[in-house]
């Protein structure tokens, strides 16, 4: 299956903003992050199709995925 996977601040650096990637069928949030070397603890926000998701979360063809790490400021 082809998912998007869509990275914010600063899980773009040394990485991609934008990027689709090929699957296996029974893949999860938890196989993406593992293939992008982010720790589950890192991300402060998961949407997949825009709705937020645990990285238990079983992805489906065609699904974009957005992670965000927690971001400071004032």
């Amino acid at each position: 299956m082809r998912v998007t996977v869509k990275l914010f601040a600063t899980f773009r650096d040394g990485r991609f903003k934008v990027e689709e990637k090929n699957l296996s069928e029974d893949s999860r949030v938890l196989d993406i992050l593992q293939l992008l070397n982010i720790s589950p603890e890192e991300v402060a926000i998961c949407l997949v199709n825009g709705k937020d998701v645990k990285e238990q979360h079983l992805l489906k063809d065609g699904d974009t995925i957005a992670l965000f790490p927690p971001v400071g400021g004032g």
